[in-house]
């Protein structure tokens, strides 16, 4: 195993900081037990959510299984919903592409890497809620760490350090099978464990020390990002070797396969359903952590008119937290909802009628497993107007948007992109803002088609094709 902690692309770290990174790797062996000898066998388990795109789970089981020829792994965590969209477009893609997708979640196993993540991940959870609650730590914590303290390159050193804890989970994983990660800590621990091929998929718009995984090809959506990290400006207070260019591609847009087959034809729809005057359709997605909630609910209060005018149907999915809907339900006394509960087969059979048909009221999802919660908006977004999200990794996917305020400061660079771009509003921080944003995409019949044909061009250039090319990079194709 390489040391990636000391030299980060030909740049040492101070002493200090790979001394702090190696205390930090001995106190979660000291917390969760040295595994590094362990032989995790390596068994498989299907997803029924993605049979569409015969995806399978990596697990640990009593025995190997082989691997098929043509196989591809997809390495990603829990976060939120985010990384598992992504990691979903990546196997849609693979699969479209002529390989066989596994799905490797490394904070799902009972191994001492995967305890690790977990506790990590419930602390990123909780300051966020923090964040969304009080106001001087969101501004004094929050946004600095999230733009400036992550961007540190220094930050990568102990993040390398602890996801050498991941190693284990790969030992019986054949290192040749091409691999791409949709989080950095798979793709370091990829890349500790010997893999050969690995990509590292950058969600973010805004270049961070944070995603930096030395040895993986790093692909970014954007041109923003790919000079940040070829020059690895501003990543310290002295200037810094960057990236090489056989480490660094710019690909576009991560992407499913699914999303993209049809999508002139959606946009079509779209803009035919504003010139009948059909109700706008509206799709909101729900953070499970609740951050946000309270310019969700203030939305969900000012469209309730335009629903029962009948000049808006509103879709809400919910994810896998159903107390969020009930938390609104007791915010919002009377409202009335047609619910989808755990009724993912339903749910795709109103879709498909969706293409063709009517749409009124309000509309909410709810799935308790986790590839239906996320998949469930996947669904939903080529039948219906605009998405109503904050500017994390759903800024980049090809519908209109409506940006409502970001959580932590990375996310704000996904706003601009979108806007430059043109198939998104600007970010509306306030409640006034985002009401006002709402009013002017109801009334102004000329907006929202106006973003769709800007889709249809980014789609000519090929900017929504980076879950492809993830693919072929790590095919080596």
């Amino acid at each position: 195993m390489s040391d990636k902690t000391s030299i980060i692309f030909n740049n040492p770290m101070p002493k200090k900081v790979i001394k702090g990174a190696n205390k930090s790797k001995a106190k979660y062996i000291k917390k969760y037990g040295d595994d590094s000898s362990k032989d995790y066998k390596i068994s498989f388990k299907d997803i029924p959510t993605l049979d569409f795109i015969n995806a399978s789970n990596i697990v640990f089981g009593e025995e190997n299984q082989k691997f098929e020829d043509n196989a591809l792994i997809v390495g990603n965590i829990r976060m939120g919903f985010g990384h598992y969209r992504i990691s979903i477009a990546m196997a849609s893609a693979a699969r479209a592409l002529g390989y066989k997708p596994y799905w490797l979640d490394l904070a799902s196993f009972d191994a001492t890497g995967s305890k690790m993540i977990r506790e990590q991940n419930d602390m990123y959870s909780l300051a966020s809620r923090i964040s969304q609650k009080s106001k001087l730590f969101n501004k004094v914590v929050w946004e600095p760490l999230n733009s400036e303290g992550f961007k540190k390159i220094s930050y990568n050193a102990k993040d390398q350090r602890n996801s050498e804890l991941l190693v284990p989970i790969f030992k019986n994983i054949d290192k040749d099978i091409p691999y791409i990660a949709t989080h950095v800590w798979p793709s370091q621990a990829a890349v500790h464990a010997g893999m050969k091929h690995v990509v590292n998929a950058i969600p973010d718009n805004w270049p961070m020390g944070l995603h930096l995984s030395e040895g993986a090809i790093h692909t970014v959506q954007t041109p923003f990002a790919y000079f940040g990290y070829k020059t690895l400006n501003g990543f310290d207070k002295k200037p810094l070797n960057g990236i090489p260019e056989d480490q660094l591609k710019m690909v576009g847009c991560f992407i499913d396969h699914e999303l993209l087959v049809d999508l002139e034809n959606d946009n079509k729809a779209r803009k035919e359903r504003i010139a009948n005057g059909k109700p706008l359709r509206i799709l909101m997605t729900v953070g499970g952590a609740g951050a946000g909630f309270d310019m969700f609910l203030a939305m969900v209060k000012h469209l309730i008119p335009y629903v029962k005018e009948n000049k808006v149907a509103l879709f809400i999915n919910f994810g896998d937290h159903v107390d969020v809907y009930h938390k609104l339900c007791s915010k919002v006394k009377g409202i009335e909802t047609k619910n989808y509960f755990n009724q993912y087969e339903e749910l795709k059979d109103f879709v498909h009628e969706l293409k063709k048909g009517e749409a009124s009221g309000i509309y909410a999802i709810y799935n308790e497993n986790i590839f239906e919660a996320v998949y469930s908006t996947n669904l939903l977004m080529p039948v219906t107007d605009l998405l109503v999200t904050k500017p994390s990794e759903l800024a980049y996917y090809p519908i209109p948007k409506l940006f409502m305020r970001h959580i932590g400061g990375h996310e704000v660079y996904g706003a601009i992109n979108g806007r430059e771009n043109g198939d998104s509003t600007p970010e509306c921080p306030t409640v006034k803002e985002v009401n006002a944003m709402l009013d002017r995409l109801i009334r102004d019949k000329e907006l929202i088609p106006h973003m769709c044909d800007r889709i249809d061009e980014l789609k000519k250039l090929g900017h929504y094709n980076g879950a492809y090319e993830c693919v072929k990079l790590a095919a080596r194709k």
